[in-house]
C-alpha cells in the first residue's frame, strides 16, 4: 500500500488506556489471523507453526469465510495449530469504488474486534505474510487500547508516522466493531489503501506505535541495512512485505480454488527460489527463515490432511 495522510483526530470516542488490562488471563489472549482463500493455506500454516514453536502463550484463532475455504484447507490449518472461527464478509465502502481488487476482502478483518464474544479480551493480529522468530508474551502487559508498528517505505518518505495494518495489538470489543462499521461510509480516507488507511484514521493519534521488533518489515532492510542488523537480536515478528515467499497474487475463479495448484509443493519451491533472486538477492537470509519454517511445518502436518 502507498503513503496516505494520517488523521490526527481519532474517529472514535473510546479511551486510549484499556481499563481492565491488568485483569486479563492467558485464556483471554489470542493471536489472530485471517483467511479468505485456499491459496493462503501454506503461509498461514507456517505462521501457526512458528507461534507453536516459540510457545506464544495465547489462543491461536483464524477467522475465515466458510463459503470459500475447502475442508482440506481447514483440516490443514487446524493441524498447524489454528482454532477456526467463521465470520461474515464485510463489503468495502462505496460499493468497492476506488479499491484495488486485491483489497476487496480486507474489510472482513474488522470482524476480529468481535472476538470478545468468544471470551477474548486482548489480541495480536498477524497477516499471513508474517512469521514469528521469538516469543512476544511481554506484549500482553501493554495498557493501551490499540497499537501497531510504524510503516516503512523503500522510497520516500521512508520511515513514516502512519502504521502498517499487518500487525496489530488491540482489545476486542463488539461496541468498537459496530462503531467502526457504522463510520466506514462517512470517513474520508484513501480508499485504495483499504482497511489500513481506515484504521489509521479511526484510531488517529490514539494509536500507540510498537517497536519495529514487533513488525520486522523487509522494507527496513532495503531502506537501512544498519537498522535491520541492529534489530536482529530483538526481532519478534518478520513481515514479508516487498518480497513474498509464496504467491500472494493467485485468485480463485468464482471463489473455488484448484486444489492441485494450492497444494503443489514443487510450485511453492519454484516460487521461493525465484523470490530469492529478486532485489539483487538481498533477502535470501530472510526467505530462508520462512523456508526452514515451511519445511518443518510440512514434515509435521503435511500428511495429516490428504486430498479427498
Amino acid at each position: 500500500m502507498r503513503l496516505f495522510k494520517v488523521s490526527h483526530h481519532a474517529r472514535n470516542s473510546f479511551p486510549m488506556i484499556h481499563q481492565d488490562y491488568e485483569k486479563i488471563t492467558s485464556e483471554q489472549r489470542a493471536v489472530v489471523s485471517s483467511m479468505y482463500t485456499d491459496y493462503y493455506v501454506f503461509p498461514l500454516a507456517v505462521l501457526g507453526h512458528t507461534l507453536k514453536q516459540h510457545q506464544v502463550n495465547a489462543r491461536r484463532i483464524l477467522i475465515y469465510l466458510p463459503n470459500r475455504i475447502s475442508k482440506r484447507t481447514l483440516c490443514f490449518v487446524r493441524a498447524a495449530g489454528w482454532e477456526l472461527h467463521p465470520v461474515e464478509f464485510i463489503p468495502p465502502p462505496h460499493g468497492g469504488k476506488g479499491i484495488h481488487y486485491t483489497f476487496v476482502d480486507q474489510y472482513t478483518k474488522l470482524n476480529i474486534w468481535k472476538l470478545d464474544q468468544i471470551g477474548i479480551k486482548t489480541a495480536v493480529y498477524l497477516d499471513a505474510d508474517t512469521i514469528v522468530r521469538r516469543n512476544f508474551d511481554e506484549i500482553w502487559n501493554l495498557p493501551f487500547e490499540f497499537g501497531a508498528v510504524p510503516d516503512i517505505w523503500v522510497d520516500d518518505p521512508g520511515f513514516t508516522a502512519g502504521f502498517n495494518a499487518g500487525i496489530l495489538f488491540f482489545h476486542p470489543s463488539t461496541e468498537i466493531f459496530k462503531d467502526m462499521v457504522s463510520k466506514l461510509e462517512t470517513t474520508n480516507f484513501r480508499l485504495k489503501d483499504a482497511e489500513q488507511s481506515y484504521l489509521n484514521h479511526y484510531f488517529g493519534a490514539q494509536s500507540v506505535r510498537l517497536p519495529y521488533a514487533y513488525g520486522g518489515n523487509l522494507a527496513i532492510k532495503e531502506r537501512s541495512p544498519e537498522v535491520w542488523k541492529a534489530m536482529q537480536a530483538d526481532m519478534r515478528i518478520v513481515h514479508y512485505t516487498i518480497v513474498k515467499p509464496f504467491d500472494s497474487n493467485m485468485r480463485c475463479p468464482n471463489d473455488i480454488c484448484d486444489q492441485a495448484e494450492v497444494y503443489d509443493l514443487k510450485r511453492q519451491e519454484a516460487w521461493l527460489n525465484t523470490a530469492k533472486t529478486k532485489l539483487r538477492g538481498h533477502f535470501v537470509p530472510e526467505l530462508t527463515w520462512w523456508e526452514e519454517s515451511f519445511n518443518l511445518m510440512i514434515k509435521e502436518v503435511g500428511n495429516l490432511c490428504p486430498a479427498s
